[in-house]
């Protein structure tokens, strides 16, 4: 990843576009196209200097998913390409689409997230760099919707894989649950297991096994 990332902006409301440019530009990520509509997106991200898109789901024409359908679209033609997608609201089946292809790089947090400054640009370069973000508002309500499928998990295995589906790293969780990294390592060993993922780089797995969670019915 290059010290200072080269980012498409894509939100329609023209307050909330220029704050995210000068956000993005103060954390030193460069805003190399900032457009308004879903046609501009679709331009702007055919361009070969761009290391991360940031973009609301919904954009003119419509407002509907203009916004996520150009996401999609970008990383069907060039998988594993940076995403972050914006919302207003808590939408599950969003997530769930951007990480449908399974190779990571891809980041869904609420517009509300945007007022913590550092937490933002810290997600924008965890999905340049090819992890995955969740909001967490969106774990919480898929915890509450979609337990039953995974009973397999201790209540343990199941705090992991909600900071996990947070695009947290080993230490991270570790930190967060006062345990050693070691420990973690043997949760998410545990995780992968149960919801029967073959081996493959931990990368891939941890994208999958979140995957596998929004999944479930």
């Amino acid at each position: 990843m290059p010290d200072r990332l080269r980012a498409v902006l894509a939100e329609d409301q023209a307050l909330l576009r220029v704050g995210l440019e000068r956000i993005l530009q103060a954390g030193d990520i460069d805003v190399v196209a900032s457009v308004d509509n879903a046609p501009e997106l679709a331009i702007a991200l055919g361009r070969d200097d761009v290391d991360v898109a940031v973009t609301d789901v919904r954009l003119p024409p419509t407002f509907t998913t203009e916004g996520l359908a150009a996401a999609i679209s970008v990383r069907e033609q060039r998988p594993g390409f940076p995403v972050l997608v914006l919302s207003q609201y808590v939408e599950p089946l969003y997530a769930r689409d951007l990480l449908a292809g399974g190779e990571g790089a891809v980041g869904y947090l609420l517009k509300d997230r945007v007022s913590d400054v550092d937490g933002f640009l810290a997600a924008v370069r965890q999905v340049a760099g090819g992890g995955t973000v969740l909001d967490p508002e969106v774990v919480a309500g898929l915890v509450t919707r979609r337990e039953r499928p995974l009973d397999r998990l201790t209540d343990r295995e199941r705090e992991v894989l909600t900071l996990m589906a947070e695009g947290r790293s080993n230490a991270a969780i570790a930190a967060r649950l006062f345990v050693t990294e070691k420990a973690i390592g043997k949760h998410t060993n545990s995780i992968f297991t149960k919801l029967d993922l073959p081996p493959a780089s931990d990368d891939n797995r941890r994208v999958l096994a979140v995957l596998a969670w929004l999944n479930s019915a």
